[in-house]
């Protein structure tokens, strides 16, 4: 928190919500408020949220029944999926529906009967993926009545489809093709509108296209991210597709104006709304709907939620990364009562972390749903009880009320958002170079001359500060959370003594998924936000998925087009080899000096010329890192055998060991991965600090994010230092940085300009640094840990080493970062400290272990 008392957001935002914050759900799971709808009468407030269905009485504004969606046992480990809660009257009475599904490809919409304060289940409609898809993922519902019978439409965002069926029965009626993931619907003109977050399917004559989770979208020759949206028009009699829109990227919520003379699409990839006649299906205006557009010109708003006033005349944009709410005056272009030519946004309203819908009621009040609350901060939540709770997946929902501003209110409100967001700092990043100016470390303009040639970007895997570092006394930690001390990782231990201690920065992402966006991008979209917690497509922690990425592109992307060299060691690729070839076989190969032979595999184009092929990827937990800290000595060791400097400017490395294998018996232990880790990344600042490029070389270091480890400041403070001849040696350094200042730093040293409106504002890292270099070069610290030390075989163990070996072994965690992580962590906790009880009082309730 701020001296006022507010949320510092570690994305470097602060929050100041407006009105009166209705906070809920499980502390001991991640809670995420996605949509709302009001009842007919105006009287309740269904709010969609990830595990359940709360409902809100609007005139006492609290929250009067909370409907699991587990209390149907068929339904047990189903969550919500991005949106589109509806009410629906029938003739015994109210009922909601909503979409849901499992992580086993069960997919639903659910019905929920409604009585004066009470809900319950009492039906649901299933649906199959169609293949390729694992999972059909219904979303946005509506409900039709044609010929005096009701008629649902259900967009099937994984099967890429748009279903009619009748609701009384549930049978068919006709099933259509839409674009690439589905995503919102709305009826004007006796139509239906569907957006398509990933445009139009590609034709077999579209080359430039890549993966999407189950099929194919087009994308941006330059940067790997989806290139096009799209909204099909259908007749809904016959299912006839009418047309298709061409619109901004990553269109997702929808609505129609009270008349139907108007559509309205917020695209978030775009930071802007498209206005449709839907007469002709043309595109009538286009609003920009960013924060201070005059003063910002990088992408980041990211609207994704909309609705419109009853009178037609105003519009409410749902901005995530501005934490606020859009007020446009509609012009002659998009409303039957717009008076003047244009659109124009009028003002803005503060609300909580990334709103993803607003509901406006009776015209008094309106309600905003915040998929990240008080955001990835983890602090003093007003629910039922007040607890702390330090741990990035246990975190409750919100639901912002705010009375409808007048004039005067809205002016309030509107320098409210400026004053928190503080876009201003973009004019840092815009100041000219300046001729003949001395170089430094960092330097105080794009453009002006550094110290440094060559940037070496080093990210790790999942570990918060204390569990690392709790044991450094210049640093502000806790012994008692760390597991992985100075025995197990000598060389971190020495690395933040030599050079930086850092121990107030955070991780902007609450997992391997949004960390790695924010590593790589210095940014999310709504993409990756819709899916937090559930993951209903894809995992993308290794950039699979043209859907995640930004539209600005990731760091590397900056650096190609400004000139700037750049090669990739691991990250935004996946190995291919032999999967009959256990841990174990795969180091005494490497102790043996006999090779592994592997393909890196990248569904990114731009990184396929950058990637290296000698260095392998990750997603797997069978490599060991001085596998990959060897195979880069020997790529710097022909750098160094070339005559002049072509060791590239930039070079962007995935370290993963030290995310661990749990106790999985054939996999080392997890104090032997991390050990692993920490002597690779010895090894490779070794070499590089004794080789020629040492005295023009910086080299960060980060974890892509503390997932949910233990910290006893914030579960999202994380292990990160910077490591060169100008590193501060002299005390620890307390400011308040994060992941999108590294890459602000970084993109300063190297004259690259922001991408987004997050590096943009983001702080370069000046306090890491001094202006009088010390060249010594820093001497590897060997492992004491084997890093052969194995788990145990099953027909070793007992009690609670069997239990937790045998979670190990379960299909979830095949993969890095596959399956339940604070399972993951409580594994890692018995496995370091056995019989000292799991810290539960900072990371949620213990397991049923025993």
């Amino acid at each position: 928190m701020d001296e006022s008392g507010n949320d510092v957001l570690p994305w470097n935002r602060i929050l100041k919500p407006a009105g009166k914050q209705i906070y809920f759900g499980d502390k001991s799971l991640e809670n995420h408020a996605l949509d709302a709808a009001l009842s007919p009468d105006g009287k309740w407030l269904a709010v969609e949220e990830r595990y359940s269905v709360v409902f809100v009485d609007t005139k006492a504004d609290s929250i009067v029944f909370t409907l699991p969606i587990k209390s149907r046992s068929e339904l047990a480990g189903a969550m919500s999926t991005y949106s589109g809660i509806i009410w629906h009257k029938t003739n015994s009475g109210l009922e909601v529906l909503w979409s849901a599904a499992t992580s086993g490809g069960k997919s639903f919409v659910i019905r929920a009967s409604w009585d004066n304060g009470k809900a319950g289940i009492t039906d649901y409609f299933s649906y199959d993926p169609l293949p390729p898809s694992k999972t059909s993922l219904p979303n946005e519902l509506l409900i039709r009545k044609e010929n005096n019978r009701d008629y649902l439409y259900v967009v099937l965002n994984g099967n890429n489809e748009l279903v009619k069926q009748d609701l009384v029965t549930g049978n068919v009626v006709w099933r259509r093709d839409t674009g690439v993931a589905p995503y919102g619907i709305a009826e004007a003109k006796g139509k239906l509108f569907v957006t398509n977050w990933g445009g139009r399917l590609p034709l077999d004559d579209d080359d430039v296209v890549a993966g999407v989770p189950w099929g194919e979208a087009k994308v941006s020759l330059t940067t790997g991210a989806t290139r096009e949206g799209s909204i099909s028009v259908f007749d809904p009699n016959n299912g006839q597709l009418l047309s298709e829109i061409i619109t901004g990227l990553h269109p997702n919520e929808i609505v129609s104006s009270p008349r139907g003379k108007y559509v309205y699409v917020t695209n978030s990839n775009s930071d802007n709304v498209s206005v449709i006649d839907p007469v002709s299906d043309k595109i009538t205006e286009t609003i920009i709907v960013r924060l201070q557009p005059g003063l910002n010109k990088y992408w980041g708003g990211s609207p994704d939620g909309l609705t419109v006033s009853e009178n037609g005349k105003f519009l409410y944009v749902a901005n995530g990364i501005d934490n606020a709410v859009a007020v446009v005056r509609l012009g002659k272009h998009a409303s039957a009562r717009g008076l003047k030519q244009k659109s124009e946004v009028i003002g803005f309203i503060p609300t909580g972390a990334y709103p993803s819908s607003v509901t406006i009621a009776g015209n008094k009040k309106m309600y905003v749903t915040n998929i990240e609350a008080t955001g990835a901060h983890v602090g003093l939540h007003q629910g039922p009880e007040k607890t702390l709770a330090y741990n990035s997946h246990h975190m409750l929902a919100s639901v912002s009320v705010i009375p409808m501003p007048d004039k005067k209110e809205l002016e309030k409100h509107t320098n409210t958002v400026i004053a928190v967001n503080d876009l201003a700092r973009v004019k840092l990043a815009e100041l000219p170079a300046r001729v003949g100016v001395e170089p430094k470390p960092v330097p105080d303009r794009i453009g002006e001359p550094s110290v440094f040639k060559h940037v070496l970007y080093i990210i790790k895997e999942n570990r918060t500060y204390d569990q690392v570092l709790g044991d450094v006394p210049k640093g502000n930690g806790d012994s008692t959370l760390c597991i992985y001390g100075r025995k197990i990782t000598p060389n971190m231990h020495r690395l933040v003594n030599n050079f930086v201690l850092m121990d107030n920065y955070m991780a902007s992402g609450k997992c391997s998924a949004e960390g790695h966006q924010w590593t790589d991008a210095s940014i999310v979209t709504d993409y990756v936000e819709k899916n937090v917690r559930a993951w209903f497509r894809s995992y993308p922690h290794v950039q699979y998925d043209a859907l995640v990425y930004a539209p600005t592109g990731f760091i590397w992307d900056n650096a190609m087009k400004h000139g700037v060299s750049v090669k990739i060691y691991g990250e935004a690729a996946v190995p291919e080899f032999d999967k009959s070839l256990g841990w174990k076989d795969i180091y005494q190969m490497f102790v043996n000096g006999e090779p592994f032979h592997f393909t890196n595999k990248t569904t990114v184009g731009p990184v396929k010329p950058i990637l290296s092929q000698t260095y392998p990827g990750y997603d797997h937990h069978a490599i060991p890192d001085v596998m990959r800290a060897a195979a880069f000595v020997k790529d710097l060791k022909k750098y160094e055998n070339m005559e002049g400097d072509s060791l590239p400017q930039l070079m962007v490395m995935a370290l993963p060991a030290d995310h661990t294998a749990g106790t999985r018996p054939g996999y080392p232990t997890p104090r032997a991965m991390v050990a692993d880790n920490d002597v690779a990344l010895g090894q490779i600042v070794d070499v590089l600090s004794h080789s020629r490029f040492w005295a023009n070389t910086v080299i960060f270091v980060t974890e892509d994010d503390s997932q949910t480890g233990w910290d006893h400041v914030s579960a999202y403070r994380t292990v990160g230092t910077v490591i060169s001849p100008y590193s501060r040696k002299d005390k620890a350094v307390h400011a308040a940085y994060n992941q999108p200042a590294m890459v602000r730093t970084i993109e300063q040293i190297l004259a690259l300009p922001p991408m987004n409106i997050q590096d943009a504002i983001a702080p370069t890292m000046d306090a890491c640094f001094v202006q009088t270099p010390d060249y010594t070069p820093y001497n590897g610290v060997k492992n004491e840990i084997p890093l052969d030390e194995m788990n145990g075989a099953l027909s070793s163990l007992t009690g609670k080493a069997l239990h937790y070996a045998n979670i190990s072994l379960e299909p979830q965690y095949d993969h890095i970062d596959g399956g339940d992580d604070d399972m993951l962590n409580r594994i890692l906790w018995f496995s370091a400290k056995g019989k000292i009880p799991y810290p539960a009082k900072l990371a949620g309730k213990d397991d049923d272990d025993d």
